[in-house]
């Protein structure tokens, strides 16, 4: 086969992982685009009502869904407020002026000025600036009129109405997601450094640190997730069901935070440890791997509640077996592992529902067991 013929086959496999992700983001995407079809064809057909032309209508409804898709509800309002202010202190000024470049960049300063005196923030502001510049050189003036202003409030309503409302998400959906993309993430650190320990292997236990070192990300959608769920307005019956899930995520979340901060600490120590002494102790490197499960088995808790989970008895079984090393080994490394174990245990523990002091006392409970071992 000719070189280029071998480079074609090469490329082959990356060609086909990138038709397979942009496939999967177009699935994804369906239900937002179903959901900026009907709105923008529900404003338009509302508004034109009392505007032969109302071209902001369609514009403020896409506006408010690309806010209620990456950002909190109160965002979403707050552009479709923007919008409006913009367009209307456009009108006025266009009005008695006419358009040119000066006329521009008053309205432009005008709009801006008015949405902060309404208490907006950035997003508000920005966008009063956009209508208003839609105002001067898109629409030009049409006399001094309420309907562009009525335009884009019919425009956000419906858009709101649509994706909060008549075809809403289930709100626990994106959380479910997030929340199994952080585990998957966080466990793969976790089982990395316990295989580092292992076999003593250092490139492995970098790489470990390098993984949980990305997880911010992670934990970041999964807050966010979090939050826009909890400001979901939907009077859908199912979606109440589904919502009532969402405390359980909210209290995990702080608890995962300090997972992940503790689990960068352990990798590092890992580094250390078999840097310095090689291939930890059995136990220790299974520990490690057991937080890995309870992480699991915590996700699939939270996912489902009422199912029965093996997350506590797995960090559990993580601090028993890194406690019980020191028996036979009380170096400075060795102890500052089992520490770190201890303490991702005591975050998953309390990830699982219990209080900072069930946590720790479950965890003071094992000491006698071990002792006797």
């Amino acid at each position: 086969m000719s070189t280029r013929g071998l480079q074609r086959r090469a490329h082959l496999p990356e060609l086909r992982g990138q038709v397979r992700r942009r496939t999967s983001r177009l699935r994804a995407g369906l239900w937002t685009i179903a959901q900026t079809a009907i709105s923008v064809g529900a404003a338009w057909a509302i508004a034109r009502q009392i505007d032969s032309s109302p071209f902001f209508a369609p514009i403020s409804a896409v506006v408010s869904l690309a806010a209620t898709r990456g950002q909190r509800t109160t965002r979403a309002i707050e552009l479709v407020l923007g919008v409006a202010v913009g367009i209307a202190v456009a009108d006025l000024i266009v009005s008695a002026l006419g358009t040119s470049t000066p006329v521009l960049m008053l309205v432009v300063a005008l709009a801006m000025g008015a949405a902060l005196l309404l208490g907006g923030g950035t997003l508000l502001v920005s966008q009063a600036g956009v209508s208003a510049i839609f105002v001067v050189t898109v629409e030009g003036p049409r006399g001094l009129t309420p309907n562009r202003f009525i335009d884009a409030l019919i425009g956000g309503a419906v858009a709101l109405l649509v994706s909060q409302v008549l075809l809403p998400r289930d709100p626990v959906a994106a959380v479910t997601n997030a929340a199994h993309a952080l585990a998957a993430r966080l466990g793969l650190a976790l089982r990395e450094t316990a295989a580092a320990l292992e076999a003593g292997d250092e490139p492995r236990a970098r790489a470990a640190l390098e993984i949980a070192r990305g997880v911010d990300a992670q934990l970041a959608d999964l807050a966010d997730a979090v939050d826009i769920a909890r400001e979901t307005v939907s009077v859908r019956p199912p979606v109440w069901r589904a919502r009532e899930r969402l405390p359980l995520y909210a209290g995990a979340v702080a608890q995962l935070d300090f997972a992940v901060r503790n689990t960068r600490v352990l990798a590092r120590r890992a580094i250390s440890t078999v840097r310095r002494a090689g291939p930890a102790a059995p136990d220790l490197a299974a520990a490690v791997g057991l937080l890995a499960d309870a992480l699991d088995e915590l996700v699939h808790h939270l996912d489902d509640p009422e199912a029965e989970t093996s997350s506590r008895r797995y960090a559990l079984d993580a601090a028993r077996r890194a406690t019980a090393v020191l028996d036979a080994d009380h170096s400075l490394q060795t102890s500052a592992l089992v520490a770190q174990v201890r303490s991702t245990a005591v975050d998953l523990l309390r990830g699982s529902g219990l209080s900072e002091d069930e946590a720790i006392t479950a965890l003071e409970d094992l000491e006698p067991a071990t002792a006797r071992e």
